[in-house]
């Protein structure tokens, strides 16, 4: 009797929307268990406390993730003024308060625009990138400190959508290897509040939407429903 055909090995691109507080490689490590597949991976990382659209790649596509990882990603989101975090987020604990009540919808505005089209942008320090063949977040939670160089990003539109203060809803749509995290504290910095991301949600790569994204537990029926078949 033939080996029932795995369509996972074969090659998928599966369509999940991160949860809350999981990492990129939670998400990866649970889809090789239920497919039961070994190659399994992202196309492009989204922090723990991020949601949205992540895409899983299985198989001989695989070899598709650096395409689909140089696409536009577009991002909603909450940025909090009149504090800042060590993280640019919420995985530190805000500090550094300052007033922000005299902001108004025009200066958010005049802030916004400055950081639209292509920009310099600093990685934060408590990220992924490799410097000096470590972990930059490594290196930061050990006390030791670090400089990142800039590096080019566009940003092709930063919309405010709505204003609560202190926090500011957004719509960013940008290009590969921009941090939203760089983006808030730096946006907070151009108001001389200080700010921080206090939620983000990736809701487009390419052409990929995260309204087309199943849930964790969505794709685990799937998947069985998948091995009944065969």
């Amino acid at each position: 009797m033939e080996k029932p055909v795995n369509i996972f090995e074969e090659g998928k691109v599966v369509l999940i929307d991160k949860p809350y507080e999981w990492t990129s490689f939670d998400v990866v490590r649970k889809i090789r268990y239920l497919t039961k597949t070994k190659k399994v991976g992202h196309a492009g990382t989204l922090d723990p406390l991020a949601t949205g659209l992540l895409i899983i790649c299985t198989g001989k596509f695989t070899k598709k993730i650096n395409e689909y990882m140089a696409q536009q990603k577009v991002y909603t989101g909450t940025i909090t003024l009149g504090a800042t975090t060590p993280t640019y987020d919420l995985e530190s604990i805000p500090e550094n308060f300052k007033p922000y009540e005299a902001i108004n919808a025009e200066m958010l505005q005049a802030a916004a625009m400055a950081f639209t089209g292509e920009i310099l942008q600093t990685p934060p320090i408590h990220s992924a990138i490799k410097k000096e063949g470590q972990r930059a977040y490594e290196l930061a939670r050990k006390g030791i400190d670090i400089k990142l160089d800039a590096r080019p990003v566009t940003i092709s539109s930063f919309e405010i959508t709505t204003v609560d203060l202190p926090h500011v809803h957004f719509k960013v749509a940008c290009s590969t290897g921009t941090y939203i995290r760089s983006l808030a504290n730096d946006f907070g910095e151009k108001l001389g509040c200080g700010a921080y991301l206090s939620s983000l949600c990736r809701t487009r790569i390419g052409n990929f939407l995260l309204d087309d994204a199943q849930s964790i537990e969505q794709f685990e029926t799937f998947a069985k429903d998948i091995r009944k078949d065969n």
